[in-house]
Parts: C-alpha cells; sequence; structure tokens
C-alpha cells in the first residue's frame, strides 16, 4: 500500500489521530481533468478550538524532549520526502496543476527544510549578558508555543513545510492550515510524514478550511504565533487581526517583480532565463517576473524573441503529456489573469504572444509596449504573462523597478557584475539575483520580502527560524536572595 492509499485520511482532519470533522469533508479535485482524487476533512470552529487546546497541552512536553530526540523527528521526516518522492510527486503533479520537474523541486526543498531545521535544536539559542548586579544574567530564546500556519495552493508543500518543520524544531506544536484546494500536498502528507516519523500525538495538527477557520486559528487564545504565506490583500487582514490580539505574524505576501535587461547582455540567452521567470509554474509563484525592463537598445529583439519562446512551450495535462505549463489552479484565476490580459491590450500594450486559453490551459502571453499604465505591468497576475516595457537609462530602470507596493525579489542581467550590484542598492527588495530571473529558492537561505510584499525574512536560515519561532526571556541567577533595604 502507498504512503497515501490508505483509508486512515480520506474525509478526516489530522489532530494527531485522523479523525472525522464538525465541518464534512470536501472533494479533492485535479485541475487538470476536474476529477474527484479523494476527499478531505474540512474543519469548523469546533474542530480548530480542539485542536488549538490540545496543541497547547502536547507543546509543554514537546518542549522539554531532549533536543537531539527532536532532531531526530526532523531527519526522519527528511528522510520519508526522499523515501516516498514518487508517490508524492504524483500528487503534486495531479492536485497542484505542476510540472514534474517543479514537483521534484518541491520534494527536495522539502527533505532539505527538515534536515536543515534538524540542526535548530542544538542551536545555540541565547547569550550571556553582562550585569550590574552579582549575578549571572542571560537572554534565552524558549519556543513561542503553538504556532499557527496558514499556506497557500501554489507551492503547497514547500510553503507549508517551510513553517512547519522549524518551528516543530524549536518545539513548538503547529496547527496547520493549508489552501482547501491543495489539501493533500500541503497538509494531509505533512501529517503523514511526521506521523511516520515519530512526532508525538497532539504536537501537529492539520485542519484544511476556509478564511472562517484561518481567522478562528488567529483568535484562538492558545496560538501564539502566526506564519501566513498568501496575497498581500489577505495578509493585511491576518496582520491586522493579529494585531488586535497581540500576536505577532509573520507574513510572505504578494509580489510584482522587476527583471531588468541591461544593454550588454546576450539576448538569446537572456530570454530564457526571463521565460522561466514569468512562466514557471503557470506565472502562480510570488517571485514570478511580473515585470521585464530592457535597454531600448536591445529592447525589439528581446521582445521577438521572448514571444517566440512563448509560442512554442507546450500547455497541457502534466500528468499525461511532456509539457512546460500545466493548469491554472480554478476558473477564478484564470478568469483573473484574462481580464488582467484583455484590460491590457485595451491599454495600449501589444499582444505579442498567448492571450488564449483552453479550459484552465492558458497559453504564455508576451505583453509588449507596457507600462506603469496598463494593469498586467502595474498588478501581481499570477500566471503565465510576461510585460515587456523598455527603457533608456540605468537611472531610468531603477525608478521603474523601484516605483511598485512590492518588493520581494529582483533580477539584473548584465555582464558587469558590479555594475548590477550597484543598480541593485537604488531598488528596495528582500532577494536580488545578479544574472539570474526572479524565482529561486533554498531551504537555507534567507527569504521575505518588503513593502506590500511582507515583513521581511523569517524563512530559512538558523537566524530567520529562530526568530521567528521562539521568544527572548531574560533569566537571572544568584546564588542567595538579594538584599535590598527594606
Amino acid at each position: 500500500m502507498g504512503f497515501l492509499d490508505g483509508e486512515e485520511w480520506q474525509g478526516r482532519i489530522f489532530t494527531g489521530s485522523w479523525e472525522r470533522a464538525d465541518g464534512g469533508d470536501a472533494a479533492v479535485t485535479e485541475p487538470a481533468t476536474g476529477e474527484t482524487l479523494g476527499r478531505v476533512g474540512t474543519a469548523a470552529g469546533p474542530d480548530l478550538a480542539r485542536a488549538a487546546e490540545r496543541a497547547a497541552k502536547a507543546q509543554r512536553e514537546w518542549a522539554e524532549a531532549p533536543f537531539h530526540e527532536r532532531a531526530a523527528v526532523l531527519r526522519r521526516a527528511g528522510d520519508l520526502w526522499r523515501a516516498h518522492a514518487d508517490e508524492l510527486r504524483d500528487w503534486l503533479v495531479r492536485e497542484s496543476g505542476s510540472i514534474p520537474g517543479k514537483a521534484d523541486f518541491e520534494l527536495h526543498v522539502a527533505a532539505q527544510e527538515c534536515y536543515e531545521a534538524a540542526a535548530l535544536p542544538s542551536h545555540s539559542l541565547g547569550e550571556i549578558l553582562p550585569s550590574e548586579a552579582p549575578r549571572l544574567s542571560m537572554a534565552r530564546r524558549v519556543p513561542a508555543g503553538v504556532v499557527g500556519v496558514i499556506s497557500p495552493f501554489n507551492a503547497p508543500l514547500i510553503l507549508s513545510i517551510r513553517s512547519v518543520a522549524p518551528a516543530l524544531a524549536l518545539g513548538n506544536a503547529v496547527v496547520l492550515k493549508p489552501d482547501p484546494r491543495t489539501a493533500v500536498c500541503g497538509g494531509v502528507a505533512l501529517a503523514r510524514v511526521f506521523e511516520e516519523a515519530g512526532l508525538p500525538p497532539g504536537v501537529l495538527h492539520v485542519l484544511p478550511g476556509g478564511a472562517d477557520i484561518g481567522a478562528a486559528l488567529i483568535e484562538d487564545p492558545h496560538v501564539r504565533t502566526i506564519s501566513f504565506t498568501g496575497s498581500t490583500a489577505a495578509g493585511r487582514a491576518v496582520g491586522e487581526l493579529a494585531g488586535k490580539h497581540l500576536k505577532r505574524a509573520h507574513l510572505e505576501l504578494g509580489g510584482n517583480s522587476a527583471l531588468i535587461v541591461l544593454d550588454d547582455v546576450d539576448v538569446e540567452r537572456t530570454t530564457s532565463a526571463a521565460a522561466w521567470g514569468s512562466f514557471f509554474h503557470q506565472g502562480q509563484i510570488c517571485m514570478t517576473t511580473g515585470r521585464h525592463l530592457v535597454h531600448e537598445s536591445v529592447y525589439d529583439d528581446y521582445v521577438a524573441r521572448l514571444a517566440d519562446t512563448a509560442s512554442h512551450l507546450p500547455v497541457g495535462d502534466p500528468a499525461t503529456a511532456e509539457v512546460a505549463l500545466g493548469p491554472i489552479i480554478d476558473e477564478r484565476q484564470r478568469d483573473k489573469i484574462h481580464s488582467l490580459v484583455t484590460s491590457s491590450v485595451d491599454a495600449g500594450a501589444t499582444l505579442a504572444a498567448g492571450g488564449e486559453y483552453d479550459g484552465l490551459f492558458y497559453r504564455p502571453t508576451v505583453l509588449a509596449d507596457t507600462g506603469p499604465s496598463v494593469p498586467a505591468y502595474e498588478q501581481e497576475v499570477f500566471g503565465p504573462v510576461a510585460p515587456v516595457a523598455r527603457f533608456r537609462t540605468a537611472e531610468e530602470a531603477a525608478e521603474l523597478a523601484a516605483a511598485s507596493e512590492y518588493g520581494l525579489s529582483l533580477g539584473i542581467l548584465t555582464r558587469d557584475v558590479n555594475r548590477g550590484l550597484a543598480l541593485a542598492d537604488r531598488i528596495p527588495t528582500g532577494i536580488v539575483h545578479i544574472n539570474d530571473q526572479t524565482v529561486n529558492d533554498e531551504a537555507h537561505a534567507p527569504f521575505g520580502g518588503v513593502r506590500a510584499s511582507g515583513t521581511g525574512s523569517r524563512f530559512g536560515g538558523a537566524a530567520a527560524n529562530i526568530e521567528a519561532f521562539t521568544e527572548t526571556r531574560w533569566v537571572t541567577v544568584r546564588g542567595d536572595v538579594a538584599g535590598y533595604p527594606f
């Protein structure tokens, strides 16, 4: 029997064991075909309240477990992602519409997230401080308690595990609410992995649900920290609600990342990278290249080559054909993409390639002659659309790139690396890649955006994870009771 073939999780939520949900269940739908792949439990308010209370109780014992025991659970979890990669790859392809290569990348990162997290329990978690009094003074990092994780559909495994793994490693319990559209890859799979890895019951809970369950998670008094990945609009609501309840919220939000192409590039090589940046996973990536800023001297050649690449990329069902792009996640998202394309053409953009769809399969699209007045240039499309604008000087390119509410990723392509680094210093983003497109991720590297793209790097690397999932406590120790004048 396969890792996810059993009936125990079908129609259920995970609270340390598989249980029927008060909210019933929902179909797991394959976007490429509309086929039902199974059913998952759908949490209701009482489910969330019971899970959070149980997580708070289980967390105390988990935090007291020897550090090497917590590390061992995370190492076993990393091994399980590899051991069951073939089956989990199929689920990622069918449930999230990923091409196999993208699914393999998610599985690789999931394993690495667990291996990186396994090093956290033995990491230095404090420092000795000087004191004016005759005492030992320390700053100690302690678990936050119960961490609420809300993850999206587009990279469901990565965007769940990158919060779940370090939070668990540092002694927290976790209540995970995956997007209901990818509840198996973003939720059930994690529950099964940690179940098999020996995580004590009650430390991890997986409750698929809608915005109401997300709000209940934030409001629950047992939950002290929120890790949210999703749209900027939803993130603002999460941050506001968390602030009302005086809770920390780590927000990784949307983007409209710029790729700056300077006048000294190899255009053929450049457009290959640029196509990947805009069309990887149908453009449904927060780091997607959303604005191509191209020097006027290479602009026409760039647009022609990018459009030619787009027109030849195969689009279809990644489970049955070798394609470059799979389906958009659902009709609502497809219609949003198409509306931005058509309104951009109405605003004066030139449709150089694409702009068509068949069902949920949207053709990779290139829009030339764009700029700040064009909707697909100004807004996050979250689809396979590449708006291209021209610039004359590096100063103009910096101004265009910085003139966005977002600040997630930035790519600069040039033969002069120092020139690229100097240009990057003028553009506020959380991530910069010189001579690469904007979509990159490694488990040990800091990840996060500024401005409307989020609250900075709260993922990747020991420093970011310790900051995100622990609290700082001041501790002093004396050999005897201190004396006072009264």
